[in-house]
């Protein structure tokens, strides 16, 4: 009965908003996959689409106004940089930060971490201090600290989930008291589980016992509102392929006292205020942490992005997404032997993201992708750059569905359908589906 509630609920949220508005701005969701069936995208979690507002925006530049940017006095190095610049407003105000200058641009959220990872880490992080962070830690959130380890001997220390792949605030307080971190660095929304993280109850207590905070927003800034101010959390790191933005940029938040204090990671052109035969001085923020030619066209794309996804509503971006995985997961948890890797869709408000990642005993995840590809369903198969946390779970892989809001009910139902065809042709002979109600 519960499900069948949840499942008329969520078929009449989704009707509420109504893909195909949105749907025509993306011309490559109305191609087939190599099989010849439509294509149902649901690979959302790894890279969204595009629309042809930053394809042009980005088009645009390059036909008019492109040059590089900052030192140029000429026409279009001046129209490049305002654009460039207008863009550090626009991701700013997406971010509700302070001030432009807490935004630096970076080649990705892997490398905003990293950044951090070696500027301030290496200036504050020392042999005995701990990192922690939790084990649904995507491996960008994992790597860079365990090189931090390898450099100045701190240790990173895990918070395990439990069994309803959540972290109980009495466990993470815990680690706190007992370990006293030098900084806890955490996903606001596991990109393997669709667990939400309280990231602004979590950044207060981490806070109250001294710990600074970094919030890998990954797989938050496309689908929810990202209030840094709000947060509180001292930095925060996101992709713009993930926002319908274009690859090879990503956005550092920091706290401008913080960014102040940090020395440059990366040394060249751009990042400098004087440079001598002896030495150098660099510039102030956000130059400081931009050394190089920036990612010009990337950021006028990245704000095209965030502007299109503002304006079609980050909350009712997430109520739609909630909706078609609140719909797909009951249906999928009526079906014999498919293990849904993650929290009960809609069973906590706000605790699950779009996101549904599945176990077949018996079928490798690839097995499991490749036959949904040939019904046209585009999913994601393997670990997620989430390793640590599939040997935690004594998993090696799974099948993960991932919605946005272009995506409809009917595409939803293709996954399940999908899902139970591969079933019924790999699981082991008596596994059957219980029938439908």
């Amino acid at each position: 009965m519960t499900r069948r509630i949840v499942t008329v609920a969520a078929s009449q949220s989704a009707a509420a908003f109504d893909p195909a508005v949105y749907r025509s701005d993306f011309p490559i969701l109305d191609r087939q996959a190599a099989s010849g069936a439509p294509l149902a995208f649901l690979d959302n979690a790894a890279s969204t689409q595009r629309p042809t507002q930053v394809i042009d925006a980005m088009s645009d530049c390059y036909r008019s106004y492109y040059a590089n940017v900052h030192r140029g006095i000429h026409t279009l190095s001046e129209e490049s940089t305002a654009a460039f610049e207008q863009a550090r407003v626009t991701v700013a105000q997406f971010l509700n930060a302070k001030r432009p200058r807490e935004v630096i641009f970076t080649a990705g959220a892997t490398a905003s971490i990293n950044t951090v990872a070696r500027s301030w880490g290496d200036a504050n992080v020392a042999a005995g201090d701990v990192v922690l962070v939790t084990i649904a830690e995507h491996h960008a959130n994992i790597v860079p600290w365990h090189q931090l380890a390898a450099r100045t001997g701190c240790r990173v220390e895990f918070l395990p989930i439990n069994d309803g792949f959540t972290i109980d605030d009495e466990v993470m307080v815990e680690a706190l008291d007992r370990l006293r971190p030098k900084l806890f660095a955490f996903t606001a929304a596991s990109n393997t589980l669709g667990t939400i993280f309280p990231v602004q109850r979590w950044t207060k207590l981490a806070h109250d016992h001294g710990a600074t905070v970094l919030v890998d927003a990954a797989q938050a800034a496309p689908h929810q509102v990202v209030d840094v101010q709000q947060w509180n959390a001292d930095f925060v790191a996101f992709s713009g392929h993930k926002v319908c933005g274009p690859t090879g940029i990503g956005v550092l938040y920091g706290k401008e006292a913080l960014l102040e204090a940090m020395p440059p990671f990366l040394g060249g052109g751009g990042m400098i205020h004087d440079v001598t035969t002896t030495g150098f001085t660099c510039a102030g923020l956000p130059e400081k942490f931009e050394a190089g030619t920036p990612p010009i066209v990337e950021a006028i794309g990245l704000a095209a992005a965030v502007k299109y996804i503002t304006e079609v509503g980050l909350d009712r971006i997430a109520a739609h997404e909630h909706a078609l995985s609140e719909h797909a997961e009951s249906r999928l948890r009526e079906i014999t032997g498919v293990q849904i890797v993650g929290p009960v869709a809609g069973a906590v408000p706000n605790q699950k993201n779009g996101i549904i990642s599945i176990h077949l005993p018996g079928v490798h995840a690839h097995d499991v992708s490749q036959q949904l590809d040939s019904a046209g369903v585009a999913v994601r198969a393997g670990h997620h750059c989430t390793m640590p946390l599939h040997h935690f779970l004594k998993l090696s892989a799974t099948a993960r569905a991932s919605f946005y809001f272009y995506n409809t009910i009917e595409e939803a139902d293709r996954f399940v359908d999908a899902v139970i065809e591969v079933q019924s042709k790999f699981a082991p002979s008596g596994r059957k589906r219980r029938p439908r109600t």
